[in-house]
């Protein structure tokens, strides 16, 4: 009797399992196994055509030494994020705020506000195109009818950049739900007692709204950083990582190294120094993140 209760308590607890199996089966073949493949041909010199042949750390002196492209992309990638990070967050937050208040049609702005993420990169980016282009561009008719010589925005390093940080602000649907969420679950009696004390619509924005929605700002700052620093899309189809390289990012060097240079080993090692840098940057954001997020269980002192 006691040997067919464990069997049968073994059965039902393995019933989970069989549930999440097949993502535990996909995770395995299409997620950690390309994963570890790439950490060990990046040991290898392999064109893919050919014999891979071990090269130890190769690769990695090879990067760190005599390419110069792997330091100008990775300070193109960063010049990149210090821009759009903050602008993302910030004008995510405000169309939250906007969203939070009691208007007439949120749904249809909320689907408004989504719709663009869902649109392909490639779609984005052939929208974008038009949207800048030096003659026939929205943007710079715009600026002739108020007498302003538009910028070359695509053709010149000056603006390229920036016209990237534009066109990658398109899209903000998720984080703009995610900081509206956060801003549904503050308690509405903060508001009422911080009214009640005389605290005008400022104050309550940096005392309440802004500290209990830290939680929702740390994610959306990661993700952000993360998103960021795997730029590709725009940049290969808007700019081909011109002009004079200046939208030469990290992940279009990885994304050359690999399928136009056919080198797959030094590829997977570029890929692998990305992926410890947004490491890195995820984990100073997670360590710094005991001194400005606030969560409702804790008391902060």
């Amino acid at each position: 009797m006691a040997k067919a209760s464990a069997k049968f308590r073994i059965r039902k607890e393995m019933v989970p399992y069989l549930f999440i199996m097949p993502w535990i089966i996909g995770f395995l073949i299409f997620t950690l196994g390309p994963l570890l493949f790439s950490l060990a041909i990046s040991f290898f010199d392999w064109p893919i055509v050919g014999e891979p042949s071990f090269v130890g750390l190769g690769n990695y002196i090879r990067m760190f030494t005599k390419d110069e492209m792997f330091t100008h992309s990775l300070m193109v990638t960063v010049k990149f994020a210090i821009i759009f990070v903050p602008l993302y967050m910030i004008i995510a937050l405000g169309l939250a705020l906007l969203l939070n208040q009691k208007i007439k049609g949120q749904s249809f702005f909320k689907t408004v506000f989504y719709l663009p993420s869902v649109i392909s990169g490639v779609a984005l980016s052939m929208i974008w195109i038009w949207i800048f282009d030096f003659k026939y561009g929205v943007i710079n008719y715009l600026l002739s009818l108020i007498g302003v010589a538009g910028p070359n925005w695509l053709g010149d390093p000056k603006w390229s950049l920036v016209a990237m940080v534009i066109a990658s602000l398109w899209g903000q649907g998720t984080m703009v739900l995610i900081f509206l969420g956060a801003l549904r679950e503050i308690p509405k009696e903060y508001y009422e007692a911080s009214m009640i004390d005389g605290a005008g619509p400022v104050h309550r924005f940096f005392r309440i709204t802004l500290p209990l929605i830290t939680p929702a700002l740390l994610f959306n700052l990661i993700m952000t950083i993360i998103s960021a620093f795997q730029q590709l899309t725009l940049a290969l189809l808007m700019t081909k990582g011109g002009p004079s390289n200046s939208t030469y990012f990290y992940a279009m060097y990885v994304y050359n190294n690999a399928f136009k240079h056919f080198e797959m080993g030094y590829a997977s090692a570029n890929a692998w120094i990305m992926f410890l840098i947004i490491l890195a940057l995820s984990l100073l954001v997670l360590k710094s993140s005991s001194m400005w997020v606030y969560y409702e269980s804790e008391v902060k002192k």
